[in-house]
């Protein structure tokens, strides 16, 4: 494997489609409030701004769980806790991404520089708080949150509510399948002393929250949607993504290593495609 392909796999540079499409939906509202579409160098800094905070924020990640990876059989295989990536090489690559980051947001606009490192203080946060809260899912949900409220502030220089109502979505969007994903490690997480909220309410409780969760991120789209005003090509993207979560909470309730996988990762890997599509076919529509 090449260093390249090396580091990718490190940060699981794939898992990226999860933030982006809410990022992108984000910069496409924004810019049409201020009259137009996103052009390709608020776009590309916008896409280079969330690729070096995410690389930072993973790379942060498994150096904090290095030791809890390698005593559970599901992850022992990892870079760190395998031995391919050295501590010293993985330092590196997260030092230099969070620079990365807050060189870029220099180029976007005063507001994102100033704020570019509670950015980088809130996405790395969460690799901490499986140590002292069942409720870590909802800090993995902030983290990525701080994307389209990211997006918004980097072509408006200012806050509003249509990224705020975005990112509560996505906080409990994203705690509803990360609960779903730490099901398989609802073993190790309790031999370890981490916490979860498989942990804390079992595996069958705790997927009936992540369906609560779900169903409060569905509603809260709906209020997005008419908070903006869209239509009929946004709200078609909602029927669709509603028939994802069905289908990912069937999926999880199997219990099998496929399916959680499937239902966790694949299925809302194309409900962050659909809303992202949706967004752009009703902006487009106008």
């Amino acid at each position: 494997m090449s260093p390249f392909r090396k580091y990718l796999s490190f940060v699981r540079f794939s898992h990226t489609v999860f933030a982006l499409p809410f990022a992108l939906a984000s910069l496409v509202v924004a810019s049409r409030e201020t009259g137009g579409w996103p052009g390709w160098r608020m776009t590309l800094l916008i896409l280079a701004a969330l690729v070096c905070a995410r690389t930072a924020a993973m790379g942060f990640n498994r150096i904090m769980d290095r030791k809890f990876d390698a005593q559970n059989p599901r992850t022992a295989g990892r870079h760190l806790p395998a031995g391919k990536i050295g501590r010293v090489e993985a330092w590196g690559l997260v030092i230099g991404a969070a620079t990365g980051f807050v060189a870029v947001t220099w180029f976007i606009n005063p507001v994102c520089f100033y704020l570019s490192p509670v950015a980088l203080g809130l996405v790395g946060f969460y690799s901490l708080t499986k140590r002292f809260t069942d409720f870590t899912h909802f800090f993995l949900g902030l983290a990525l949150a701080a994307a389209p409220v990211g997006a918004w502030l980097a072509v408006t220089g200012s806050l509003a509510w249509p990224p705020v109502v975005l990112a509560f979505a996505v906080v409990f969007w994203l705690a509803g399948f990360d609960i779903i994903y730490a099901t398989q490690d609802f073993a190790a997480d309790t031999v370890a002393g981490l916490h979860s909220l498989p942990v804390r309410w079992g595996i069958a409780g705790s997927l009936r929250f992540a369906r609560w969760a779900h169903g409060i991120m569905w509603i809260t789209l709906v209020g997005f949607g008419l908070l903006l005003g869209l239509r009929w090509a946004y709200f078609t993207g909602l029927v669709i993504i509603a028939a994802g979560l069905v289908s990912e909470h069937r999926l999880a309730r199997r219990g099998d290593p496929v399916s959680v996988n499937a239902a966790a990762l694949r299925v809302n890997g194309v409900i962050s495609v659909v809303f992202l599509a949706s967004v752009v076919a009703d902006v487009a529509s106008r």
